[in-house]
Protein backbone atom coordinates (compact mmCIF):
# COMPACT_ATOMS: atom_id res chain seq x y z
CA UNK A 1 0.00 0.00 0.00
CA UNK A 2 1.31 3.44 -1.08
CA UNK A 3 1.56 6.19 1.05
CA UNK A 4 0.09 8.41 -1.51
CA UNK A 5 -2.63 6.02 -0.81
CA UNK A 6 -2.57 6.87 2.75
CA UNK A 7 -2.19 10.73 2.52
CA UNK A 8 -5.39 10.53 0.35
CA UNK A 9 -7.39 8.56 2.72
CA UNK A 10 -6.86 10.71 5.72
CA UNK A 11 -7.41 14.20 3.35
CA UNK A 12 -11.09 12.64 1.98
CA UNK A 13 -11.86 11.72 5.51
CA UNK A 14 -10.80 14.86 6.66
CA UNK A 15 -13.03 16.93 4.08
CA UNK A 16 -16.05 14.93 5.08
CA UNK A 17 -15.76 15.44 8.49
CA UNK A 18 -15.26 19.25 8.33
CA UNK A 19 -18.25 19.54 5.51
CA UNK A 20 -20.47 17.40 8.68
CA UNK A 21 -19.21 17.63 12.01
CA UNK A 22 -19.39 21.44 12.54
CA UNK A 23 -22.80 21.75 11.05
CA UNK A 24 -24.27 18.16 13.43
CA UNK A 25 -27.34 19.15 15.76
CA UNK A 26 -27.67 17.09 18.90
CA UNK A 27 -24.42 18.78 21.15
CA UNK A 28 -21.05 17.51 21.70
CA UNK A 29 -22.48 13.63 21.49
CA UNK A 30 -24.12 13.59 18.43
CA UNK A 31 -20.59 15.76 16.78
CA UNK A 32 -18.63 12.75 18.72
CA UNK A 33 -20.73 9.61 16.89
CA UNK A 34 -20.32 11.20 13.34
CA UNK A 35 -16.66 11.58 13.86
CA UNK A 36 -15.97 8.27 15.30
CA UNK A 37 -17.70 6.62 12.18
CA UNK A 38 -15.68 8.81 9.98
CA UNK A 39 -12.36 7.39 11.69
CA UNK A 40 -13.31 4.24 11.11
CA UNK A 41 -13.49 4.46 7.98
CA UNK A 42 -10.75 6.38 7.52
CA UNK A 43 -8.60 3.53 9.52
CA UNK A 44 -10.64 0.37 8.43
CA UNK A 45 -10.46 1.56 4.29
CA UNK A 46 -7.04 0.25 4.05
CA UNK A 47 -7.44 -2.66 5.60
CA UNK A 48 -9.59 -4.03 1.98
CA UNK A 49 -6.12 -3.95 0.40
CA UNK A 50 -3.89 -4.86 2.93
CA UNK A 51 -5.47 -7.52 4.30
CA UNK A 52 -3.79 -10.09 1.48
CA UNK A 53 -0.51 -9.57 2.74
CA UNK A 54 -1.81 -11.38 5.95
CA UNK A 55 -1.48 -15.29 5.90
CA UNK A 56 -2.87 -16.31 9.06
CA UNK A 57 -7.04 -17.42 8.38
CA UNK A 58 -9.25 -16.37 8.81
CA UNK A 59 -7.66 -13.09 9.93
CA UNK A 60 -6.96 -12.37 6.64
CA UNK A 61 -10.59 -12.31 5.39
CA UNK A 62 -12.07 -11.04 8.05
CA UNK A 63 -9.38 -8.32 7.60
CA UNK A 64 -10.80 -7.70 4.08
CA UNK A 65 -14.29 -7.99 5.12
CA UNK A 66 -14.06 -5.14 7.14
CA UNK A 67 -12.02 -3.26 4.91
CA UNK A 68 -14.08 -3.67 2.05
CA UNK A 69 -17.36 -3.21 3.46
CA UNK A 70 -15.96 0.12 4.82
CA UNK A 71 -15.13 0.94 1.30
CA UNK A 72 -18.42 1.13 0.34
CA UNK A 73 -19.68 2.75 3.01
CA UNK A 74 -17.23 5.43 2.30
CA UNK A 75 -17.99 5.65 -1.40
CA UNK A 76 -21.67 6.68 -0.39
CA UNK A 77 -20.56 8.86 2.58
CA UNK A 78 -18.39 10.83 -0.06
CA UNK A 79 -20.51 10.91 -3.20
CA UNK A 80 -23.53 12.11 -0.67
CA UNK A 81 -21.07 14.54 1.09
CA UNK A 82 -20.41 15.98 -2.47
CA UNK A 83 -24.15 16.52 -3.01
CA UNK A 84 -24.42 17.81 -0.51
CA UNK A 85 -22.03 20.85 -1.01
CA UNK A 86 -23.83 21.26 -3.99
CA UNK A 87 -26.90 21.89 -2.43
CA UNK A 88 -25.83 24.23 -0.05
CA UNK A 89 -23.79 26.21 -2.92
CA UNK A 90 -27.04 26.59 -4.91
CA UNK A 91 -28.13 27.88 -1.27
CA UNK A 92 -25.68 30.56 -1.18
CA UNK A 93 -26.95 31.73 -4.41
CA UNK A 94 -30.43 31.96 -3.73
CA UNK A 95 -31.87 35.64 -2.37
CA UNK A 96 -32.60 35.69 1.35
CA UNK A 97 -36.77 36.40 0.20
CA UNK A 98 -36.39 32.72 -0.54
CA UNK A 99 -34.94 31.05 2.34
CA UNK A 100 -34.87 32.58 5.45
CA UNK A 101 -31.86 32.69 7.96
CA UNK A 102 -33.34 30.02 10.02
CA UNK A 103 -34.66 27.83 7.04
CA UNK A 104 -31.06 27.59 6.23
CA UNK A 105 -29.74 26.96 9.06
CA UNK A 106 -32.21 23.93 9.91
CA UNK A 107 -31.19 22.39 5.88
CA UNK A 108 -27.49 22.37 6.64
CA UNK A 109 -27.86 20.98 10.48
CA UNK A 110 -30.82 18.30 9.14
CA UNK A 111 -28.70 17.19 5.75
CA UNK A 112 -25.43 16.76 8.13
CA UNK A 113 -27.59 13.98 9.98
CA UNK A 114 -28.97 12.55 6.51
CA UNK A 115 -25.47 11.90 4.72
CA UNK A 116 -23.54 9.52 7.23
CA UNK A 117 -27.55 7.70 8.19
CA UNK A 118 -28.25 7.21 4.31
CA UNK A 119 -24.70 5.91 3.46
CA UNK A 120 -24.77 3.53 6.54
CA UNK A 121 -28.70 2.41 5.35
CA UNK A 122 -27.63 2.13 1.87
CA UNK A 123 -24.42 -0.10 2.99
CA UNK A 124 -26.34 -2.24 5.13
CA UNK A 125 -28.90 -2.24 2.46
CA UNK A 126 -26.20 -2.99 -0.23
CA UNK A 127 -24.59 -6.17 1.98
CA UNK A 128 -27.64 -7.61 2.30
CA UNK A 129 -28.67 -7.63 -1.54
CA UNK A 130 -24.77 -8.91 -1.94
CA UNK A 131 -24.63 -11.84 0.23
CA UNK A 132 -27.89 -13.27 -0.08
CA UNK A 133 -27.51 -16.11 -3.34
CA UNK A 134 -28.20 -14.36 -6.99
CA UNK A 135 -32.07 -15.04 -8.26
CA UNK A 136 -32.59 -16.14 -11.71
CA UNK A 137 -33.40 -14.07 -14.60
CA UNK A 138 -35.07 -15.33 -17.25
CA UNK A 139 -34.52 -13.97 -20.38
CA UNK A 140 -35.78 -14.44 -23.86
CA UNK A 141 -33.40 -13.74 -27.06
CA UNK A 142 -35.47 -13.94 -30.34
CA UNK A 143 -32.96 -15.39 -32.89
CA UNK A 144 -34.13 -14.44 -36.64
CA UNK A 145 -34.18 -17.62 -38.89
CA UNK A 146 -34.00 -19.94 -35.82
CA UNK A 147 -34.78 -23.21 -36.24
CA UNK A 148 -37.43 -25.34 -35.18
CA UNK A 149 -35.39 -27.61 -33.56
CA UNK A 150 -33.77 -24.58 -31.59
CA UNK A 151 -36.55 -23.40 -29.95
CA UNK A 152 -36.44 -22.87 -26.40
CA UNK A 153 -32.94 -24.19 -26.85
CA UNK A 154 -31.78 -22.75 -22.85
CA UNK A 155 -28.07 -21.38 -21.64
CA UNK A 156 -27.27 -20.54 -18.14
CA UNK A 157 -25.35 -18.08 -17.84
CA UNK A 158 -23.16 -17.76 -14.65
CA UNK A 159 -20.61 -14.43 -14.31
CA UNK A 160 -18.61 -12.45 -12.43
CA UNK A 161 -18.75 -14.71 -8.97
CA UNK A 162 -15.29 -12.99 -7.69
CA UNK A 163 -14.79 -15.92 -4.97
CA UNK A 164 -12.13 -14.65 -2.89
CA UNK A 165 -11.57 -12.71 0.36
CA UNK A 166 -15.93 -12.81 1.32
CA UNK A 167 -17.37 -14.94 -1.53
CA UNK A 168 -16.55 -18.74 -0.39
CA UNK A 169 -17.70 -22.12 -0.83
CA UNK A 170 -21.32 -22.08 0.69
CA UNK A 171 -22.21 -19.01 -1.50
CA UNK A 172 -20.52 -21.34 -4.75
CA UNK A 173 -22.45 -24.37 -3.70
CA UNK A 174 -25.80 -22.54 -3.96
CA UNK A 175 -25.06 -21.22 -7.15
CA UNK A 176 -24.41 -24.67 -8.28
CA UNK A 177 -27.10 -25.80 -6.85
CA UNK A 178 -29.59 -23.34 -8.48
CA UNK A 179 -27.64 -23.64 -11.60
CA UNK A 180 -28.65 -27.50 -12.05
CA UNK A 181 -32.24 -27.01 -11.21
CA UNK A 182 -32.68 -24.93 -14.44
CA UNK A 183 -31.61 -28.37 -16.12
CA UNK A 184 -29.49 -25.90 -18.92
CA UNK A 185 -28.85 -27.26 -22.41
CA UNK A 186 -25.80 -25.47 -21.97
CA UNK A 187 -24.04 -23.66 -18.91
CA UNK A 188 -21.64 -20.73 -20.07
CA UNK A 189 -19.72 -18.92 -17.33
CA UNK A 190 -18.55 -15.80 -18.55
CA UNK A 191 -15.11 -14.82 -16.58
CA UNK A 192 -13.78 -13.32 -13.64
CA UNK A 193 -14.85 -16.75 -11.41
CA UNK A 194 -12.09 -15.97 -9.22
CA UNK A 195 -9.81 -13.05 -6.79
CA UNK A 196 -6.98 -15.32 -5.81
CA UNK A 197 -5.01 -17.97 -6.35
CA UNK A 198 -5.53 -21.70 -7.30
CA UNK A 199 -3.42 -22.35 -4.29
CA UNK A 200 -6.03 -20.49 -2.18
CA UNK A 201 -9.17 -20.60 -3.55
CA UNK A 202 -9.14 -24.56 -5.25
CA UNK A 203 -11.29 -25.94 -2.21
CA UNK A 204 -13.51 -22.72 -2.88
CA UNK A 205 -13.95 -23.47 -6.64
CA UNK A 206 -14.16 -26.70 -6.52
CA UNK A 207 -18.58 -27.42 -6.53
CA UNK A 208 -17.94 -26.17 -10.27
CA UNK A 209 -17.10 -29.36 -11.39
CA UNK A 210 -21.22 -30.38 -10.00
CA UNK A 211 -22.61 -28.11 -12.79
CA UNK A 212 -24.71 -29.94 -15.09
CA UNK A 213 -26.05 -29.36 -18.23
CA UNK A 214 -27.10 -30.94 -21.42
CA UNK A 215 -23.97 -30.00 -23.19
CA UNK A 216 -21.62 -29.18 -20.68
CA UNK A 217 -19.85 -25.90 -19.18
CA UNK A 218 -18.05 -23.81 -20.88
CA UNK A 219 -15.95 -21.20 -19.54
CA UNK A 220 -14.37 -17.86 -21.32
CA UNK A 221 -11.51 -15.70 -18.82
CA UNK A 222 -12.23 -12.60 -17.59
CA UNK A 223 -9.54 -9.83 -16.87
CA UNK A 224 -9.32 -11.05 -12.98
CA UNK A 225 -8.35 -14.81 -14.03
CA UNK A 226 -5.08 -12.76 -15.57
CA UNK A 227 -4.94 -10.48 -11.96
CA UNK A 228 -4.94 -14.32 -10.35
CA UNK A 229 -2.62 -16.47 -12.58
CA UNK A 230 -4.77 -17.06 -15.76
CA UNK A 231 -2.94 -19.87 -17.02
CA UNK A 232 -3.25 -22.29 -13.18
CA UNK A 233 -6.62 -21.71 -13.13
CA UNK A 234 -7.05 -22.47 -16.95
CA UNK A 235 -5.48 -25.50 -15.72
CA UNK A 236 -8.01 -26.10 -12.80
CA UNK A 237 -10.59 -25.20 -14.24
CA UNK A 238 -10.36 -28.02 -16.85
CA UNK A 239 -9.50 -30.52 -14.22
CA UNK A 240 -13.00 -29.80 -13.00
CA UNK A 241 -14.45 -30.42 -16.23
CA UNK A 242 -15.39 -27.24 -17.74
CA UNK A 243 -14.47 -26.90 -21.17
CA UNK A 244 -12.08 -23.69 -21.28
CA UNK A 245 -12.25 -21.93 -24.86
CA UNK A 246 -10.02 -19.61 -25.80
CA UNK A 247 -10.37 -18.05 -28.93
CA UNK A 248 -11.90 -21.15 -30.34
CA UNK A 249 -15.48 -22.75 -30.61
CA UNK A 250 -17.32 -26.00 -30.37
CA UNK A 251 -20.42 -27.22 -32.54
CA UNK A 252 -22.76 -29.18 -30.90
CA UNK A 253 -25.74 -30.60 -32.04
CA UNK A 254 -29.11 -30.22 -31.02
CA UNK A 255 -32.25 -32.40 -32.24
CA UNK A 256 -30.55 -32.47 -35.61
CA UNK A 257 -29.74 -28.52 -35.77
CA UNK A 258 -26.19 -27.23 -35.57
CA UNK A 259 -25.74 -24.42 -33.17
CA UNK A 260 -21.94 -22.97 -32.57
CA UNK A 261 -20.70 -21.76 -29.14
CA UNK A 262 -17.35 -19.80 -29.45
CA UNK A 263 -15.49 -18.06 -26.50
CA UNK A 264 -12.78 -15.54 -26.69
CA UNK A 265 -10.24 -14.34 -23.95
CA UNK A 266 -10.92 -11.65 -22.09
CA UNK A 267 -10.50 -8.01 -24.01
CA UNK A 268 -7.30 -7.17 -22.08
CA UNK A 269 -5.79 -10.50 -22.14
CA UNK A 270 -2.97 -9.06 -24.55
CA UNK A 271 -1.56 -7.28 -21.72
CA UNK A 272 -0.78 -10.44 -19.69
CA UNK A 273 -0.02 -12.67 -22.24
CA UNK A 274 0.33 -11.68 -26.31
CA UNK A 275 -0.78 -15.21 -27.18
CA UNK A 276 -4.19 -14.68 -25.35
CA UNK A 277 -4.96 -11.72 -27.33
CA UNK A 278 -9.12 -12.06 -27.75
CA UNK A 279 -9.80 -12.41 -31.38
CA UNK A 280 -13.36 -12.98 -31.87
CA UNK A 281 -13.07 -13.73 -35.68
CA UNK A 282 -10.28 -16.46 -34.69
CA UNK A 283 -12.46 -18.08 -32.41
CA UNK A 284 -15.36 -19.19 -35.24
CA UNK A 285 -12.69 -19.96 -38.03
CA UNK A 286 -13.61 -22.91 -39.71
CA UNK A 287 -16.76 -22.74 -38.14
CA UNK A 288 -20.02 -23.65 -40.44
CA UNK A 289 -21.71 -20.27 -41.59
CA UNK A 290 -25.36 -21.31 -41.70
CA UNK A 291 -26.21 -21.95 -38.10
CA UNK A 292 -26.49 -19.93 -35.00
CA UNK A 293 -23.68 -18.42 -33.16
CA UNK A 294 -23.19 -17.62 -29.88
CA UNK A 295 -20.46 -16.18 -28.50
CA UNK A 296 -18.92 -15.89 -24.49
CA UNK A 297 -16.76 -12.88 -24.33
CA UNK A 298 -16.20 -11.24 -20.63
CA UNK A 299 -16.12 -7.96 -21.75
CA UNK A 300 -19.01 -6.49 -23.95
CA UNK A 301 -16.42 -4.23 -25.42
CA UNK A 302 -15.74 -7.14 -27.75
CA UNK A 303 -19.15 -6.78 -29.32
CA UNK A 304 -18.25 -4.89 -32.38
CA UNK A 305 -15.24 -7.32 -33.25
CA UNK A 306 -18.51 -9.99 -32.69
CA UNK A 307 -20.40 -8.69 -35.00
CA UNK A 308 -18.08 -8.44 -37.18
CA UNK A 309 -17.42 -11.88 -37.02
CA UNK A 310 -21.43 -12.98 -37.83
CA UNK A 311 -22.62 -13.99 -34.37
CA UNK A 312 -25.90 -13.57 -33.68
CA UNK A 313 -26.15 -13.31 -29.60
CA UNK A 314 -22.63 -12.58 -27.29
CA UNK A 315 -23.01 -13.21 -23.68
CA UNK A 316 -20.83 -10.73 -21.52
CA UNK A 317 -20.17 -10.19 -17.78
CA UNK A 318 -17.58 -7.67 -15.66
CA UNK A 319 -19.67 -4.69 -15.53
CA UNK A 320 -21.58 -5.28 -12.57
CA UNK A 321 -24.46 -3.33 -13.65
CA UNK A 322 -22.09 -0.61 -11.92
CA UNK A 323 -23.17 -2.95 -8.60
CA UNK A 324 -23.83 0.23 -6.14
CA UNK A 325 -25.06 3.85 -6.98
CA UNK A 326 -23.39 6.14 -8.18
CA UNK A 327 -21.35 3.68 -10.46
CA UNK A 328 -24.32 2.18 -12.36
CA UNK A 329 -24.68 5.44 -14.48
CA UNK A 330 -20.28 6.28 -14.39
CA UNK A 331 -19.58 2.32 -15.45
CA UNK A 332 -21.26 3.32 -18.83
CA UNK A 333 -18.43 5.57 -19.89
CA UNK A 334 -16.15 2.19 -20.11
CA UNK A 335 -18.57 -0.29 -21.57
CA UNK A 336 -20.58 -0.01 -24.22
CA UNK A 337 -23.79 -1.85 -22.40
CA UNK A 338 -23.89 -2.13 -18.98
CA UNK A 339 -26.64 -4.46 -18.04
CA UNK A 340 -29.31 -6.36 -20.39
CA UNK A 341 -30.29 -7.53 -23.54
CA UNK A 342 -29.02 -4.84 -26.05
CA UNK A 343 -29.25 -4.61 -30.30
CA UNK A 344 -25.84 -4.11 -32.29
CA UNK A 345 -26.32 -4.74 -36.02
CA UNK A 346 -27.51 -8.43 -36.33
CA UNK A 347 -26.25 -9.09 -33.42
CA UNK A 348 -27.69 -9.46 -29.71
CA UNK A 349 -25.74 -8.92 -26.55
CA UNK A 350 -27.20 -10.04 -22.93
CA UNK A 351 -24.95 -8.48 -20.29
CA UNK A 352 -25.09 -9.70 -17.13
CA UNK A 353 -24.92 -7.80 -13.54
CA UNK A 354 -22.71 -10.59 -12.38
CA UNK A 355 -23.27 -13.63 -9.92
CA UNK A 356 -21.19 -12.35 -7.28
CA UNK A 357 -19.79 -9.56 -6.52
CA UNK A 358 -16.37 -7.56 -6.40
CA UNK A 359 -14.52 -5.48 -3.92
CA UNK A 360 -17.18 -4.14 -1.22
CA UNK A 361 -19.95 -6.76 -0.26
CA UNK A 362 -22.73 -4.22 -1.89
CA UNK A 363 -25.62 -3.92 -4.06
CA UNK A 364 -27.67 -1.29 -4.82
CA UNK A 365 -30.10 -1.03 -8.19
CA UNK A 366 -27.87 -3.38 -9.46
CA UNK A 367 -28.83 -7.25 -8.34
CA UNK A 368 -26.73 -10.09 -8.84
CA UNK A 369 -28.16 -12.93 -11.20
CA UNK A 370 -28.25 -16.09 -12.80
CA UNK A 371 -29.03 -15.52 -16.14
CA UNK A 372 -31.41 -18.17 -17.62
CA UNK A 373 -31.57 -17.47 -21.66
CA UNK A 374 -34.01 -18.99 -24.34
CA UNK A 375 -33.50 -18.79 -27.87
CA UNK A 376 -36.96 -17.97 -29.50
CA UNK A 377 -37.86 -17.26 -33.09
CA UNK A 378 -37.49 -13.41 -34.23
CA UNK A 379 -40.76 -11.78 -35.37
CA UNK A 380 -39.40 -9.90 -38.23
CA UNK A 381 -36.51 -9.28 -40.29
CA UNK A 382 -32.73 -8.78 -39.22
CA UNK A 383 -32.36 -5.14 -38.77
CA UNK A 384 -29.80 -4.18 -42.02
CA UNK A 385 -27.91 -1.55 -39.79
CA UNK A 386 -26.20 -0.87 -35.66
Amino acid sequence: MSVRFLILDVLLHAYIALRLVPAMPGGEAASAAVLAVIVASAVLLPLGLAARRVRRQPLSDRLAFAGLLAAGAFSSLFVLTLLRDLGVAVMALLPRSVLSAGTSASILSGSAVAVPFLAVLSSAVGLLNARRRARVRRVDVPIAALPEALRGFTIVQVSDLHVGPTIKRPYVEAVVEAVNALQPDVIAVTGDVVDGSVQDLASHTRPLQRMNARYGAFFVTGNHEYYSGAHAWIDELRRLGLHVLLNEHVVLEHRGERIVVAGVTDYSAHRFDPAHASDPQRSVAGAPEDVVRVLLAHQPRSAFAAERAGFDLQLSGHTHGGQFLPWNFIVRLQQPFTAGLHRLGRLWVYVSRGTGYWGPPKRLGAPSEITHLRLIPAPGPVPSGA
